[in-house]
């Protein structure tokens, strides 16, 4: 009977402890969640543009586009650089409003 009552008190303080982890994993993960997603709509409030995947991912492709134009002037590559600046434009226009 003794034996019982010891297993039974290792099972609740095992699960106290197990669920002490779960809320805190839950309420950072939680908490990232809600920073990322309000950077994202920050971003996109200032830059005027939506907050779909698609919009995010354009944004990406267009700041990579200026990044390499920049990396084709530093070369002296001014036919590339244009080339690619000119891209990165047009993608960022059909974004940003």
């Amino acid at each position: 009977m003794h034996v019982e009552g010891f297993f039974e008190w290792l099972g609740q303080a095992l699960g106290a402890v197990i669920k002490f982890i779960v809320d805190i994993m839950s309420g950072l993960f939680n908490l990232l969640a809600n920073a990322g997603g309000n950077f994202i709509d920050g971003l996109a409030r200032t830059l005027g543009m939506d907050t779909s995947l698609v919009s995010i991912l354009a944004l990406i492709v267009g700041l990579m586009l200026l990044y390499s134009a920049i990396r084709a002037f530093m070369r002296a590559s001014i036919v590339m650089g244009i080339i690619w600046l000119v891209l990165g434009l047009w993608v960022l226009s059909w974004i940003i409003h």
